[in-house]
């Protein structure tokens, strides 16, 4: 059974199986995805060419923009591929690896703004030790950290889903290769795999958003002690962006993944897989810059030195 799903592999419906809408989504999804490209990039060269941008804070962030442009490169060029082609498929080899890449760079990410959320806690929970708690050298240990437990992850999730059988049908309602669309063809009993993907999903993706939570909380009790409304505004505002994508990114990954099988749906999941897989990467460079001094003098540098 495994033989006969990895020699003909799956077809991805993808967003829509109206033909008059493949030209408009290619258009759309190509034109997010160089934004998203760019405007990563900038962000990225922005902090390497400011020296006053080489903080702990901005590391974190050249490495969220580094994943976010490694995220979306998983999933967008095959999407928009597939909405030109009439074939749509996928080898099943290139299903599982696609899989793998797409929940180690998620899961990173995740655990990138847990980081992020301890740098905001420690810079205004304590922020005379903050040079000596957020040294390089721990940073770069959280960075491996978040890999390293990603990868892993993804790796155990892979092996788990190349267990099952595909007897019956080959087209995956998504439009990239995510476990519960695939989960839904096989025709094995895939009762103990939903248990094991939950349980696991559970301690890898709620450990940094609970994290995160705790984090702000923290915040929000020791800004609240500040006693002036302006040192407030200060403290909150270095938060604002770093919440913002904190939001639209759990918001639709919650809504996706901590569901039963059961009550997965196609077309409202397809529309929140959007949102964490190619509307937020897209919108993090100007969320992150449109409100920050710091970051807008980077990249004022950065265009001077262009322009020189």
């Amino acid at each position: 059974k495994n033989q006969s799903s990895s020699t003909s592999g799956f077809i991805l419906l993808g967003l829509s199986s109206n033909p008059h809408l493949q030209k408009p989504l290619f258009t759309i999804f190509l034109t997010m995805y160089l934004v998203t490209l760019v405007g990563n990039m900038l962000i990225i060269l922005a902090i390497r060419s400011d020296s006053r941008l080489h903080t702990p804070m901005y590391f974190f962030l050249s490495n969220l923009s580094f994943m976010d442009i490694c995220f979306t490169t998983v999933i967008v060029p095959k999407m928009l591929e597939n909405l030109l082609s009439e074939t749509k498929g996928i080898s099943y080899v290139g299903c599982l690896v696609q899989m793998y890449f797409f929940m180690a760079f998620g899961n990173t990410d995740s655990y990138l703004l847990a980081s992020m959320a301890i740098d905001r806690l420690v810079a205004i929970y304590n922020p005379f030790l903050y040079d000596v708690a957020m040294r390089p050298h721990r940073c770069l240990l959280m960075l491996l950290g978040s890999c390293t437990i990603s990868h892993l992850h993804a790796l155990f999730r892979v092996l788990l889903m190349s267990r099952l059988s595909f007897c019956a049908s080959h087209v995956i309602k998504h439009f990239f290769c995510d476990t519960q669309p695939v989960l839904k063809l096989s025709c094995s009993d895939t009762s103990s795999s939903q248990i094991v993907v939950m349980t696991e999903t559970l301690a890898v993706i709620v450990t940094p958003f609970l994290c995160i939570l705790f984090s702000y909380l923290r915040i929000i009790v020791t800004v609240l002690r500040i006693p002036s409304a302006a040192g407030k505004w200060k403290a909150f505002s270095t938060c604002g962006s770093h919440l913002t994508v904190v939001i639209l990114f759990y918001g639709s990954v919650i809504y996706v993944y901590f569901r039963p099988l059961s009550m997965y749906s196609v077309v409202k999941d397809r529309i929140a897989t959007v949102m964490y897989t190619v509307v937020t990467p897209m919108l993090n460079p100007f969320i992150y810059s449109l409100r920050n001094k710091d970051m807008k003098r980077g990249l004022r540098k950065l265009r001077d030195r262009i322009h020189s």
